[in-house]
């Protein structure tokens, strides 16, 4: 992902310590990086299918990320099994699109 606008920021600005105080102004400061970025759906993915739980990935923080986790397990729990609709696993990446 070298296209990413994260490359040759700092990296610890996507990992603040904390997620209330000093480190808010740091989360929004990394979402602010992730919002001109080309890549965030494959970043963000990437993140997802991972596990990571730290820091800000794609434009979400870890609270973000353990939220939408937790609905989509809740999505596919309640679907039928002959239900096709796609989950976030599923969803077209930008470099799907880009093709």
């Amino acid at each position: 992902m070298r296209e990413a606008a994260c490359v040759g920021e700092d990296p610890e600005l996507f990992f603040p310590v904390g997620t209330t105080g000093p480190a808010l102004d740091d989360i929004a400061a990394a979402k602010r990086v992730c919002a001109r970025c080309p890549v965030t759906s494959d970043c963000l993915n990437w993140a997802l299918g991972s596990g990571q739980t730290a820091g800000v990935w794609g434009g979400m923080g870890e609270d973000e990320r353990t939220a939408l986790l937790r609905k989509d397990r809740e999505r596919r729990r309640r679907r039928p099994a002959h239900d096709d609709r796609p989950t976030h696993s599923d969803r077209p990446t930008h470099s799907d699109r880009a093709a």
